[in-house]
């Protein structure tokens, strides 16, 4: 029992962790401003790991890798921490390889799962308060998802079907391609 609350703690935190550390990336990414209140909380909560990890990861083509590869630590040790909790810890090269790339696919997913909270955010926004604040960070951010799926698909009745296509696609993605990636790891989250 004590197990199964401290395997809650440190999914919950790690998790955390990782989406901001993958949500500084994905802002770098669209270039969104860094005078806002949510870049100014995304900076100064991951600051102490990622501007140590910039001296020896660079960026590359305006993607900040040290971001994405803490974020990725982040989930190989909380991948470790519940192996060992759970009391399988791996003793082989092979069993050290599963965990690596079940951290991988855990990335991969929540950086889905933050993509779908995005376009979710944008869309409420774009409903109640479209001159909130935070509005044109998230816009900003869903922009490149949004964008190429807005030219092939134009409004109908003013209203934007887009949103609702990539939510569609995400969907999609989480359960096809995903799972099948995790299924043949032998992962499941």
């Amino acid at each position: 029992m004590l197990g199964d609350a401290f395997v809650f703690i440190v999914h919950a935190l790690c998790g955390f962790f990782a989406s901001v550390l993958l949500l500084r990336v994905w802002m770098q990414w669209c270039r969104v401003a860094t005078r806002n209140p949510l870049s100014l909380f995304v900076q100064s909560l991951t600051n102490f790991a990622v501007l140590p990890a910039r001296r020896f990861i660079p960026g590359l083509w305006g993607l900040d890798l040290a971001s994405l590869a803490v974020a990725w630590l982040v989930l190989v040790i909380e991948m470790l921490l519940i192996v060992l909790v759970k009391g399988a810890l791996p003793t082989s090269g092979a069993a050290g390889g599963v965990v690596l790339l079940a951290a991988l696919l855990m990335l991969i997913r929540l950086a889905i799962y933050l993509a779908i909270g995005g376009i979710i955010v944008q869309v409420i926004l774009s409903w109640v308060n479209p001159a909130s604040p935070v509005a044109p960070v998230v816009s900003a951010l869903t922009r490149p998802l949004l964008q190429p799926l807005q030219r092939i698909v134009p409004p109908i009745g003013m209203v934007d079907l887009s949103p609702l296509i990539a939510l569609l696609l995400l969907q999609l993605v989480l359960m096809v391609p995903l799972a099948y990636l995790e299924r043949m790891a032998g992962v499941a989250f």
